[in-house]
């Protein structure tokens, strides 16, 4: 029943978008881009935050008027910066966290613009891209851990920056082609193809990026530093292709195929594997 009303919900909402977009494009514009851009779940209440961050160091950061905040656990001088993935936050790493402590490195995590206790109602990569930013000249992380858009993230940071600090970056159920992400949001409202160009202009004009420029394969072929890339062939959310095309094309990099994870990649077998990279000598 629930799956059917959603199915209804969202086939009327795309309805309405595409008759609005023959009068008021604009509009209609905007309206497809917020449902795209803003979360439905994911936040956190500071009075009701799991027992995880409770027992973090926290600290608020800001980028433009911003306000985002991080978690440390902390240990050496070598910090690894975590990096959570669409409609969820920095208490999606609890499984890992006990693995990351045995390698006696700090660890900071932090809440994505309109998750946990970030500020903010819309997201998307370059605003997320922005404050990981501001957190490495912060925090000065030596390796980067990204699940699923947070990995995205991760790939476009180090395109755009080239920061020298990072040494190792980490890739969890990663999506490779934003066009890909769009093309599967118009499916799902059954927006019509005047939608699909309104959309393509507005990301050029507010993100100064075609949609098809905008892909993990392609920013990979300019990063050097090694990296660690785990996709699971059962992911309904992000398709295994993806995590694929983003390994062909960055040549330090080891690529893992897992089954039965699904999107979250919550096991004992892979953190033991992420371990052994994250203890490796890196090598460029």
């Amino acid at each position: 029943m629930k799956k059917i009303k959603y199915f209804i919900l969202t086939k009327s909402i795309g309805c309405y978008i595409n008759l609005l977009s023959f009068f008021h494009p604009k509009k209609a514009t905007q309206l497809a881009y917020q449902l795209f851009s803003e979360p439905r779940a994911g936040k956190l209440k500071l009075d009701a935050l799991p027992e995880l961050l409770q027992e973090a160091d926290k600290e608020t950061l800001t980028y433009q008027s911003l306000e985002f905040q991080t978690y440390t656990w902390k240990g050496n001088y070598q910090i690894i910066l975590l990096v959570h993935g669409w409609e969820s936050n920095a208490s999606r790493w609890e499984k890992l966290l006990p693995y990351l402590k045995k390698t006696g490195k700090t660890i900071v995590a932090l809440d994505a613009p309109a998750h946990g206790l970030t500020s903010g109602k819309e997201f998307n990569v370059p605003l997320y891209t922005a404050c990981i930013e501001v957190a490495v000249r912060k925090f000065k992380p030596e390796t980067l851990i990204g699940h699923s858009i947070g990995g995205a993230a991760c790939i476009y940071f180090q395109h755009r920056f080239q920061n020298e600090n990072l040494n190792k970056i980490v890739l969890l159920g990663a999506p490779s082609d934003m066009k890909i992400l769009i093309s599967n949001y118009l499916k799902l409202l059954s927006l019509n193809s005047k939608m699909e160009l309104l959309l393509e202009n507005y990301f050029i004009t507010n993100f100064n990026f075609k949609l098809a420029d905008f892909s993990g394969k392609l920013f990979a072929e300019n990063i050097a530093i090694p990296a660690l890339i785990a996709h699971d062939v059962d992911d309904t959310i992000v398709l295994f292709e993806e995590g694929k095309k983003i390994a062909s094309s960055w040549k330090n990099s080891t690529f893992i195929a897992t089954q039965g994870l699904g999107h979250s990649m919550h096991d004992a077998d892979l953190y033991a594997k992420i371990i052994r990279f994250l203890m490796e000598n890196p090598t460029t």
